[in-house]
């Protein structure tokens, strides 16, 4: 398999004349494909959900048609998160190929503006999808009638979630100022550069150049990504180069989430510096989030922090967020006009009181 534009060959982008029929009213931009945004990190409990719900909202709230898909098959739970009941069919019937149009999988959610794709009911044996089922996967995901399609990722290195967020349009890594959360960051990010690197190479005959250098404790004196692409750029000449260029063609964006010092802010900007570094790629320090008590209430409320305080200090820093991730897009809504009948509308602010304590899902 050969890297495509995207990551991965058979995943790119559809022509709109592709997309499944249907639509919503209103004024909306013609020809755009679905845009795919998938956010990993690597490590639990960093609000990798959190983020995506309230990024989301935003986008929807600006006029666009938004699809979250909770591809955490193993530790479900965007739908609380987005205040959406637990449905009864979910991605888990995807994989178990009892449902092959994903459109008959999306359904409302509270938000308005805001779909969803649940992950809920998988076969925990068997959560993940093979390669063939993730490759249909990606390319049912570009068919939905959407400006954003945001895929919410599990956890860890699994193979499934690094093509999840290789093949996507723009990959968020959200941290922590933790040294957990950065020590996993870090795994992540190399384990999708190598994972990138393996399937550019066809072609380039220097896999098991790769291969070695996937042990940090090898003995070719290959200590980084960057030591290995500089390699491969002077063993095979002109196609040397063109794999380099491919490779710094990845350039993921950084989130810090729960940052509560001005050290915790700098630590998106060493991020991107180590990247550079190390992996010899550009990695975009997109935002962060200060840490806020509000964020717990909202969990609570099963709400998006946006839309249950969004005058608080991290629903401002959320919306610059998705304002950065929505640049270049057209709107596919008007929300200033009338006529938009299904256009986002913001909802009224909800107050304290709505909080239902007993819910029990987290949003991580």
């Amino acid at each position: 398999m050969t890297l495509g534009r995207d990551g991965t060959e058979g995943m790119d982008g559809t022509s709109s004349s592709a997309r499944m029929p249907g639509g919503t009213s209103g004024h909306h931009a013609v020809g755009q494909p679905a845009r795919i945004i998938s956010v990993g990190g690597g490590k639990g409990g960093v609000g990798k959900s959190f983020m995506l719900a309230n990024i989301a909202t935003c986008l929807a709230r600006a006029g666009y048609r938004v699809i979250a898909v909770d591809a955490d098959l193993e530790g479900a739970n965007l739908h609380t998160c987005l205040g959406a009941p637990t449905p009864t069919a979910s991605l888990a019937d995807f994989v178990a190929q009892r449902e092959d149009d994903l459109g008959k999988l999306v359904f409302d959610t509270p938000i308005p503006g805001v779909r969803m794709i649940a992950g809920t009911h998988a076969n925990l044996s068997e959560a993940q999808p093979t390669h063939l089922r993730r490759v249909r996967l990606m390319r049912g995901l570009r068919r939905l009638q959407a400006d954003f399609v945001l895929l919410d990722l599990g956890a860890g290195v699994h193979s499934a979630v690094l093509d999840y967020f290789l093949v996507a349009d723009e990959g968020l890594v959200v941290v922590s100022p933790e040294p957990t959360s950065l020590e996993n960051a870090y795994t992540f990010l190399r384990a999708a550069f190598y994972r990138r690197m393996r399937l550019a190479m066809v072609g380039h005959g220097v896999r098991k150049l790769v291969t070695t250098a996937m042990d940090q404790r090898n003995e070719s004196g290959l200590r980084t990504p960057l030591d290995l692409m500089r390699e491969i750029e002077s063993l095979d000449g002109a196609d040397g180069a063109r794999f380099v260029q491919t490779m710094r063609e990845f350039r993921p964006r950084i989130v810090v989430n729960n940052v509560r010092t001005a050290e915790d802010i700098k630590l998106g900007f060493a991020m991107s510096s180590v990247c550079r570094k190390y992996f010899g790629i550009d990695a975009e320090y997109l935002g962060y989030v200060n840490q806020d008590d509000d964020v717990r209430l909202s969990i609570a409320a099963k709400t998006p922090l946006v839309e249950f305080r969004p005058k608080s200090d991290a629903s401002i820093y959320l919306e610059r967020i998705a304002r950065k991730v929505a640049a270049g897009r057209t709107p596919s809504f008007d929300t200033s006009s009338p006529s938009a009948t299904q256009s986002p509308v913001k909802s009224p602010v909800k107050s304290t009181t709505q909080t239902n304590s007993s819910g029990s899902g987290r949003c991580v």
